[in-house]
Parts: C-alpha cells; structure tokens; sequence
C-alpha cells in the first residue's frame, strides 16, 4: 500500500466516523452513561402526571416541613406541599424552559453566522457588531425588565435568554464557515453552477454542526442554570413548581430545614453535569483522530515482520555523508499498522547529487522524512542502519537526532510560501537558528545571513531580511529557504521537490543555484522528485521508487541509455519531449558561436 493509499483510507475513514457519530457516542462511557441519565430525567419530566404521588400545589399544613416517610418520600416544604412531587413537576419546567433557549438561539445564531461567514461583506460587519453588542448588554438587568413587563411570562423570559446565547452560536457558525468558504471544493461546486444556498447546504453546514452539537449541549446546562438563578430571585410564577424556586425556599430555611435546599439542587447540579460531559464527549469524537503508534523506532522492530531490502550502496559507510540500510516505515491507520515503505537502501557521498525520483505516493517523501525523523504522530521508521556523516544514528534518542539538523543536515521543503512563518520578518527566521544552533551573537548571525541571501543570488539582502514572507515572490521565498539550509554549512542537503509550484524560469535558475552550492561546498546532495527532467539536469545517480521500494538505481546517464525496468523507461518517456536538453543547447551554442 502506497501513502496515497494511505490518504484515501484515513478519508474513508473520517466518512465512516462522522457518519456514525451517534454509534460512536454509544460506545464510549462519557456519551451513553450520561446519556442513560438525561433520558432518564427527561423521560421524569415527560412522564410527571403519572410519576407524582400528588398535586404539587396540593397543601397539607400537617405535613409542613415534615421529614422524609412513608407519605412524603422526600418530605414537605414549609406550606406542607410534597417536595417529590414538585421536584418531578419541576423537571419538566426545566427542561422546557432550556428546549425554548436552544430553539431561540439556534434559529438566530446559526444561520445569521452562516451567512456573515459566506457572503461577508456588509451584512457580516453588521452582524457581527450586533453580536458584540448583544455580549456586552448586562443580561440579568434585561431580564428583569421583560420579567416586569410581561408580567413573569416564563416562555418569554426564556427566548430572552436564547438571544443572549445567540453569539455563542453566531461566532462558532461563522468562525466554520469561513474556514471552508475558501476552500477549492467550495470554489468547484460554484463553478459547476451550484447556487449559493445549495453550496452552504450540501457543503458548509456538514463543517458546521459538529461544534455546534457541543455548543447545544453547553448551552442547555447554562439555559437551566439561568433559569434557576432567575426563579431563585422570586421571578416566575410561585404555583408552576420549579427547581429554582424550590431553591429559593430551601436557602431561606437552610439552617432549620437544610433538605429542602438539598433535593432541588442535587437535581439541577447532577442535570448540568451530565449535559457538560455529554458536551466534552462529542467535542472528542467529532474530530477524526488518527490511533498512536506503540513506537517510532527500531525497538518495535521485532514485532514487524521483516521485508526483503531494495536497493544497494556504493560507498563505504564510513565514507558516505548518508546511508540508510533497509528501511521500512509503518503508519498506523484505522484498520490497523501498513509498511508504506519496503527495506530501502541507498547511499550519498560527500560531493555527489543522488535523485530520488517516482510518482506521487512511491514513498519517496516518507523516506527522506525517516532520515530528519520528521514522520507524523501515527508513522515509525525501521532500519538496520541510519548512517550521517560516517556515524551510526539509527538507534540515536530523538534529542540526538534533532541535534543534526542544522548542522550535519539542511533541508530544503517543497512550498516555500508555506514554510515561512507569516508573523516574522524573513530575517528573524534566518537569525534565529543561527543564534540558537550555532551560538551565533546577533551581530554574526545577521551577518551570516546577509551573506546568504547574497549567494543565493538575492542583491538586496537588507530589503529581503525586513520583508515578511507575503512580501516576496514564490522564488525568492524559495532562495531564501535555501539560504537558510546551507547557513549551517551541512555535509548533508536534502531538497524535497525544491522546484514545486515555481514556473519554468525560476524552476531552472534554483536547479542551477543548488548545484552550484554543491559544488562549492562540497556538499552531498539528496533531491526528491517526480520529474525525470530535473533528475537529468542535476543528478549524479539515481534511484527510482515505486510503492515504497527501489526498482532501479544507477548513473544517470547510464539509465537514460538503457533503462532496465519497464516502470523507468514509462517515467522517462513521460518526462521528454521534443525540445533539446540543457547539453545539447550548450553545445549548440558553443558551436555557433562567432569568434571575435
């Protein structure tokens, strides 16, 4: 399995995940054991009438305050009505009280976020001002003055309430609608003529409603908080039985009847706590989680059965900038641990260019990763032998590794636009390493970067250095991302498709600034790529990969002349075309060249 296929499982199985959410939250015991809770306080509320061994409003003066017994299972309050029975008769205000707040602010916050996320513009700085608004108005006060006004109307008091939550939902719905607005599937449905409300249906709401199931859940428990609180100042209706309001008398008779106080809170505090664990549960399962590997280094190699090695080295170890010998890497997926990458062996010497070259998901990437240890979370690498500079690091602890880069090793990364920080300066993440790394004093670090950036060709360093990163071109981005490898004067250089996304010019000028550094500091040079083009135009050797294994290793010019596998002589063939190579131009040019 290559790491494209990888990537299509770990797709399938965010598919297979979000679609079973609820099975999911089933299964673990922060969803169904608060979840059997909830019902079961919902299913009290819904069921009150038959539930209650009484009247709640029904008053017995014997049985005022009366204790725990037979007859009055939690006891009575202070005008000698049951507590039980209130307190069931009370679960079902609660819980419609917090229905009505969760309608209100869904049916506000979420679509007005939506909208203000994808059309901007106007409406969002209007919308979003309303909502800073709305959190900077002192509720309480608020809902004092519609309790006064509508005469204690509790569904009324609690629609106040969902508006009050509406930023909640307004900033989550919109925060996710811009994060997938720009996105290139949401800019392919447009151009296939989906309308806008198609788009946000079918393509943006599916990104929406994972945060906003855990909002709900947050929601509901402060909805019921705030209607205690509300009840406990006296608003409300003193004959409709509430858990507030049963509160209320409780605190006023806590020192001579603290059980009154006891019952009504136990209830409200044990209703918020499952809803906020039920809240945390879904925030941990809506997001697709790749598992852990049990190891990243050689000792889980025996638990991994062994894979014949592809490939061979042409140098001592001891003399070799790199070699690597029979490595294997290993992602864990959802359907368990796959090799992607098959006992590669392969060697670079001080002053030579070696190519790896092969389609997209050949492992070619994945293997230059395992030389930085620079694999993701969920991959380990394998090997007999991990040799820089002459010395074993193979079993070397990640500290060590680490130490390497910088020094011994520079990389060079494909997208140079996306490996600069945005928020410094193009000269602060030059100096930086140098200082860090090197021991450099600021002074000498920034002269060793103003050094750099002139043999990279860039002729205004001082501009460049107090440029951010959106400043420059892709090109010059790339020349710095040069500059910044060989700073540390490595005996290693590894460029992982260094020509990516730069045009035809620029593509041939860093090719020609990264052989010439090679040559000039003798350094070894490790390229990645899919294209046979820069192979020839820069490679000593090279070394052909496919699903995760060498097929073919050798000259280059060897292996342009009589390539031996079928999947070589395709690539190469893909890879020409009619016009004359960078030789043949040259010598061209020497020969019709004019003498003075």
């Amino acid at each position: 399995m290559t790491t494209t296929d990888i990537r299509v499982a770990f797709d399938r199985a965010a598919q297979k995940r979000r679609s079973g959410l609820l099975r999911r939250f089933l299964r673990h015991p922060g969803g169904y054991i608060p979840l059997a809770i909830f019902l079961l306080i919902v299913l009290v509320g819904i069921l009150a009438p038959l539930l209650a061994p009484m009247d709640p409003n029904l008053v017995d003066l014997g049985a005022a305050k009366a204790a725990p017994g037979p007859e009055h299972l939690l006891g009575g309050d202070s005008t000698g009505r049951d507590i039980l029975s209130r307190l069931i008769y009370g679960t079902r205000t609660t819980l419609w009280g917090a229905l009505i707040t969760i309608i209100t602010a869904l049916i506000i916050g979420v679509p007005a976020g939506v909208a203000a996320g994808y059309f901007g513009g106007a409406f969002d700085r209007v919308a979003t001002w309303i909502s800073d608004a709305l959190q900077s108005i002192p509720g309480m006060i608020i809902l004092l003055v519609v309790a006064a006004g509508s005469r204690n109307n509790f569904e009324l008091l609690m629609a106040t309430v969902g508006v009050f939550m509406v930023p909640g939902y307004f900033r989550i719905s919109r925060s996710q609608t811009l994060a997938v607005r720009g996105e290139p599937y949401i800019d392919a449905a447009r151009v296939s003529g989906l309308s806008d409300g198609r788009i946000i249906f079918r393509h943006v709401i599916t990104a929406v409603y994972p945060p906003v199931i855990i909002q709900t859940a947050l929601t509901a428990g402060i909805a019921m908080g705030m209607q205690a609180g509300l009840q406990f100042l006296g608003i409300g209706d003193s004959n409709v039985p509430s858990w507030g309001a049963m509160m209320l008398e409780g605190f006023r008779l806590m020192l001579t009847y603290p059980l009154m106080l006891l019952w009504p809170s136990t209830a409200l505090g044990l209703t918020i706590a499952v809803l906020a664990i039920m809240g945390s549960t879904l925030a941990e399962l809506v997001q697709v989680r790749t598992p852990r590997p049990k190891g990243r280094r050689a000792d889980a190699a025996a638990s991994t059965p062994s894979a014949p090695a592809t490939g061979a080295v042409h140098h001592a170890a001891a003399d070799s900038a790199l070699r690597v010998e029979n490595l294997r890497v290993i992602h864990a997926t959802p359907s368990g641990e796959t090799e992607v990458v098959h006992g590669v062996t392969l060697d670079v010497a001080p002053g030579e260019v070696v190519g790896i070259v092969g389609e997209s998901g050949s492992g070619k990437s994945q293997t230059v990763f395992s030389v930085l240890d620079l694999l993701p979370s969920t991959g380990r690498s394998v090997a007999d032998a991990i040799w820089v500079g002459g010395k074993d690091v193979g079993r070397a602890t990640p500290k060590q590794r680490q130490a390497l880069l910088g020094r011994e090793i520079g990389y060079v990364p494909q997208e140079p636009m996306s490996n600069l920080d945005p928020s410094y300066t193009i000269g602060h993440q030059l100096v930086e390493p140098l200082r860090r790394t090197h021991g450099l004093s600021r002074r000498a670090a920034k002269d060793r970067a103003r050094e750099m950036l002139l043999r990279v060709g860039l002729t205004d360093p001082e501009r460049v250095m107090r440029s951010y990163p959106h400043q420059v071109s892709g090109g010059m981005a790339q020349r710095v991302l040069i500059a910044g490898a060989i700073s540390g004067k490595p005996s290693l250089l590894v460029a992982d498709e260094p020509t990516t996304a730069l045009d035809v010019t620029v593509q041939a000028e860093v090719l020609e600034l990264l052989r010439e550094l090679q040559a000039e500091y003798g350094m070894a040079l490790l390229i990645v790529t899919h294209n046979f083009g820069v192979v020839a135009d820069i490679c000593d050797r090279v070394i052909v990969m496919r699903g995760g294994e060498i097929v073919e290793s050798g000259p280059v010019d060897e292996l342009f002349a009589a390539p031996a596998a079928a999947y070589t002589r395709e690539l190469i063939a893909a890879s020409l075309d009619d016009a004359d190579g960078r030789a043949a131009l040259d010598r061209s040019a020497r020969t019709t060249e004019v003498p003075a």
